[in-house]
Order: C-alpha cells, then structure tokens, then sequence
C-alpha cells in the first residue's frame, strides 16, 4: 500500500480516538460573579489547577468520570467546597458563591508586600493561607497588606519548584519580591499546591 493511501486511514483513526476521549472524559466548567470569585483559587482532588477565572465562561476542565472533590480558596473567604460526580461525555458547571470570612484584616495591617514572579498565574501563601496569585500583587496599585512583623510567604505552581522566603515587615514599609520559578517536576509544587 502506498503512503498516500495510508495517511487518509491515519488521519481517520486519530480523528475516532479523539472523538471517543471527548465522549469518555467529562467537561468542568466554572461560574463567578464578583471580582473576588473570579480571582480565587481552585484545587480539583487536592490539586491546584488555577484561578475561577481560567476556568469560567467557554473555558473548560477535562476531567475523567466520576467523584471529585472541588475547593475554591480566597483570602479572608470561607472556603467553598463541593463534591461533584462527573458523567462520561457530559458538562458540569460549578457556580461560585464565595462567603466573606469573620476573619478579616486588621488596622495594623500597614505594611505593603509587591511580588513580581514568572509564571504569574502562581499560588501565592502567606503563613500557610491561600492570599491569592502573582498577578493580583504586581503592578500600579497592587500590592498585599501585612501586619508589621515576619510572614513566611510561600509562591508554587503544579510542575515548577515553589519558592519559599520569609519577610519581615516594619509598619508602613513597602517591599517587593521578584522571582522566576524554576520548572521542575508537578511533585515538587509543595505540599500547599497540593492540598490533602
């Protein structure tokens, strides 16, 4: 047989796998409404995937069939959690709905923190709580407030090495850190990328 005729039978084949993976696979989709919704964190099994906003609108999650626990993170919400059982071939969508926390800042908290970090998509943890990512601390007007004193921050991504460093903040100063996250494998993200 001669190549010209195998390729359209190659072609044919692939075009079939692909077409039952998409009807085996189940599709995730995500739901926000405020600014705070759409910015939180998502974790799917423990797993960190991205922010609500990755994955709303015609943005999608590929998951295979069956129980999967999602929890959304904010700084100073409740955490939403939610058990999901996907069907084969079929589209969930998850609609967040984000409760403030009574835990909220406090007036000492002066002190300003700017972090600059590739990939900026990051997870961003200041003494072990979920704050946000990269991008929502850099640039004009952005920055985290901390109370005066040491955090230990902590920046990781499923698939790069996290960076972990601590500051110490005086009341009213202003600080910025800068770093590249170095790629390395999705089982070095850290132990707060990955959530049990």
């Amino acid at each position: 047989m001669s190549t010209r005729k195998i390729m359209p039978v190659v072609v044919i084949l692939l075009i079939g796998v692909m077409c039952a993976q998409d009807r085996v696979q189940s599709e995730l989709r995500f739901a926000a409404h405020s600014k705070d919704e759409k910015t939180a964190g998502v974790w799917v099994d423990g797993q960190y995937v991205g922010s609500v906003k990755e994955l709303a609108g015609d943005k999608k999650l590929m998951l295979l069939p069956g129980k999967h626990e999602i929890v959304i993170r904010q700084a100073w919400y409740n955490e939403f959690v939610m058990e999901v059982i996907l069907e084969p071939g079929k589209t969930h969508e998850v609609n967040v709905v984000l409760v403030k926390s009574p835990r909220l800042p406090t007036k000492d908290a002066t002190a300003e923190l700017k972090i600059a970090a590739t990939p900026s998509r990051a997870a961003v943890f200041v003494d072990g709580q979920y704050a946000g990512q990269v991008d929502e601390f850099d640039g004009v007007g952005k920055a985290m407030l901390l109370t005066p004193g040491q955090h230990r921050l902590h920046i990781a991504l499923p698939g790069y090495l996290p960076f972990d460093t601590m500051v110490d903040v005086r009341p009213q100063q202003k600080l910025k850190i800068q770093t590249d996250l170095v790629k390395g494998s999705i089982t070095e993200a850290g132990s707060q990328v990955s959530k049990p």
